[in-house]
């Protein structure tokens, strides 16, 4: 009834609430206050420490991809050296760290040798595609649809090596190593693999040499690699499993080579 009278002059218009209560003006002014202010930093302190949990999970298991492509060539021919000769390489195996932001961050691969990176990764699958679609031309057994093939095959052996490597580390309770990490150890798996394959082009024979030579190469380097840098994270494991684990990984080598190896027309075999 009084809502419809609107603000007339001379026609005094009544409270809303014609019953105060003894904390009604208290409520609204300092407790509106309060509320707005206490909800505010509230929130802001939750939206805040969730950013910051956002952010510490996406490093923590994805990583920034810009630091992977930090190479140079410097970096590239050493890092060749240590895929494909492990046992020469008289330094440590270890990550050099730097303090960022008041956190300590791992350096890029620019900067230290034993840093993963894509460049070398990519580019070596992109080799091993190329080098087993010419073997194929060679013997006269290529085609568009093969050559679909092997990139499928190539891409589903660097699934099964990282499915490998994060299993071990799950196992031994710690599955928290960043999964670029992970594809880039796994992905020096073709370096070796270009190798053995432009050798059977170049010389047949010599890929009954080179295989089980990059085979082992690899083997070193991730048992190097786990050992040092991946199952640094692990603080309480069982030492007897830690070691067969490492051997496992060895082993596994073999095979997987061998079926990567193996250009042909039937890319399951």
């Amino acid at each position: 009834m009084y809502n419809n009278l609107g603000a007339q002059p001379g026609v005094p218009r009544p409270p809303v609430n014609p019953q105060p209560t003894p904390f009604g003006n208290a409520f609204y002014g300092a407790g509106s206050g309060l509320i707005r202010g206490g909800l505010g930093a509230y929130g802001e302190k939750i939206l805040g420490s969730s950013s910051e949990y956002v952010q510490s999970n996406i490093s923590r298991y994805f990583s920034d991809p810009q630091y992977y492509f930090q190479v140079n060539d410097q970096y590239v021919r050493n890092k060749l050296k240590v895929v494909l000769l492990p046992f020469l390489h008289r330094g440590h195996w270890t990550r050099i760290t730097e303090p960022v932001g008041g956190r300590l961050s791992y350096k890029p691969p620019i900067y230290d040798i034993n840093a993963p990176d894509l460049y070398i990764p990519f580019m070596a699958f992109g080799t091993y595609v190329v080098l087993a679609g010419l073997s194929l031309g060679l013997q006269g057994k290529f085609s568009p649809e093969v050559l679909n093939w092997l990139f499928v095959k190539g891409l589903f052996g660097w699934f099964l090596q990282v499915m490998l490597l994060k299993v071990t580390l799950l196992s031994l309770g710690s599955g928290e190593a960043p999964l670029l990490d992970i594809m880039a150890y796994a992905g020096y798996t073709f370096t070796g693999l270009c190798l053995a394959v432009l050798g059977r082009i170049v010389w047949r024979y010599s890929y009954y040499f080179l295989m089980p030579w990059t085979c082992l190469c690899m083997g070193i380097f991730l048992v190097k690699t786990m050992k040092r840098v991946l199952f640094a994270e692990v603080r309480s494991y069982d030492s007897s499993k830690h070691h067969y684990l490492l051997l496992f990984i060895a082993l596994v080598q073999f095979p997987h080579f061998t079926w990567l190896g193996n250009i042909s027309v039937n890319w399951l075999f």
